[in-house]
């Protein structure tokens, strides 16, 4: 396996700007033509695609490095074809893929954080893999959220690459000097504030009870929404053009922070944490819970972790559906051979033998369980929540959500750490990006 990577930046998870430049690149696209006639040619080969010595191209975003080098790796050893890697920081990634679609110089397959590929199907970047989709005998167990945000007019164009979840964590050794059950998990928004407040109130140097990215857009949706999914409240409305963010359940989330903040109870650096190193508290074991991504679940190596769907203020337990979904590029030209990989991807060696090896989440539910999630029974948790989690879908949703200067990141700023009285403004300028 051959693996290029470019200049290396701070990761960052959900986000990215999106700039004039890459709008008119995209735009510049054109239709996918080509690729629908190079992808319609796939369809009259193996099911599985072609399997013939290709050297095929691939590009994600260095969140997934671990989990995309694992992945091709794995494959390149057991196929002809070879896949080779470029791992791009992710806060140049959307420029670099708005270059490339522009220039004809996309990779034969590329991935995309799950919030930006309705945009990127609308401008054609990426194959109609319907027929091939629909054909493999397990459709019906793929994550639906990915292969929703995925589909347009009826056409599918993009599997799972790597699931993300967020899911709550929890330090059960600061727990347990805390006074609280190391294995019961805090059942609502309320009890986490609580317990929280019980980890601060060891008043150990350097450690807290809690931490967020309250300067990170991407992280904030990532780990918010699902309080409000919790108590089956949306978050938008289902065209994704109006945002639902001032409703009295979305009030109560504001406000739990809002109250943890005053209290001393979250991790200074929180304040302005724009995302690169949002989780290195809890990681180093300095912060007793937090909502936390599922693929760094192998990294809380240094203490005793618990797993857990995040609550709702009142209870319930839900998750944010994230990562990367991937696909054909328009600019490929060797379908039947990505497809190969692509239907490898969603197999019982790939998913169980490479990502539930590592820890990670599988797309497919009917592999939930297997001989890996049978050694740590928190897989068994993660891959459970995912089946009540959500993906959020609208075509501006970088604008209004992940960008650094969205509106949705004023309204959080505002409520959490200013006066809080600007929510229905801030609403309303949600809804103003969203349905531009």
């Amino acid at each position: 396996m051959r693996i290029t990577r470019t200049r290396s930046t701070g990761t960052r998870l959900l986000a990215g700007v999106v700039t004039a430049g890459l709008l008119i690149g995209l735009a510049a696209c054109g239709s996918s033509n080509n690729g629908g006639q190079a992808a319609s040619s796939a369809t009259s080969t193996s099911p599985n695609g072609v399997d013939d010595g290709a050297k095929l191209t691939l590009w994600t975003r260095a969140p997934l490095e671990k989990q995309a080098k694992l992945l091709v790796a794995a494959y390149n050893a057991a196929h002809k074809n070879q896949v080779e890697l470029t791992v791009v920081p992710n806060d140049d990634y959307v420029a670099k893929v708005g270059a490339a679609a522009g220039s004809g110089g996309l990779p034969d397959l590329f991935a995309a954080d799950i919030v930006y590929v309705p945009n990127w199907v609308k401008s054609g970047l990426f194959q109609d893999l319907t027929s091939q989709i629909d054909a493999l005998k397990y459709k019906d167990t793929i994550n639906k959220g990915h292969l929703d945000a995925g589909t347009m007019d009826g056409k599918e164009h993009v599997l799972p690459f790597v699931l993300d979840l967020s899911m709550l964590f929890w330090n059960k050794d600061l727990f347990k000097e805390a006074g609280l059950d190391p294995e019961k998990a805090p059942a609502s928004l309320k009890d986490f504030a609580a317990d929280a407040k019980a980890i601060q109130a060891l008043n150990k140097p350097g450690t807290y009870g809690t931490a967020t990215g309250l300067n990170c857009g991407g992280c904030l949706v990532f780990t918010w929404f699902p309080s409000m999914w919790a108590a089956n409240k949306d978050v938008m409305n289902p065209a994704g053009t109006q945002s639902l963010l001032a409703s009295g359940t979305a009030q109560s989330v504001y406000e739990t922070w809002r109250d943890l903040w005053k209290s001393g109870a979250v991790l200074p650096s929180s304040k302005d944490e724009a995302g690169p190193t949002w989780t290195a508290g809890f990681t180093d074991g300095k912060v007793g819970l937090m909502m936390y991504p599922a693929t760094l679940l192998s990294s809380t190596t240094g203490f005793d972790a618990g797993v857990a769907g995040i609550p709702g203020p009142d209870g319930g337990a839900s998750t944010f559906v994230g990562g990367d979904g991937i696909g054909v590029s328009k600019d490929s030209t060797h379908s039947p051979q990505a497809w190969n990989f692509l239907s490898w991807l969603m197999s019982e060696d790939a998913q169980v033998g490479v990502l539930a090896k590592d820890k990670d989440v599988v797309s497919r539910n009917d592999l939930a369980e297997n001989k890996y999630t049978a050694a740590d029974p928190r897989l068994v948790t993660i891959n459970k929540v995912a089946g009540q989690g959500r993906t959020p879908v609208a075509l501006n949703f970088q604008q209004a959500f992940n960008a650094p200067s969205s509106p949705w990141l004023t309204l959080v700023r505002d409520s959490v750490l200013g006066k809080g009285n600007s929510l229905k403004k801030n609403n309303d300028e949600i809804t103003a990006v969203l349905s531009q």
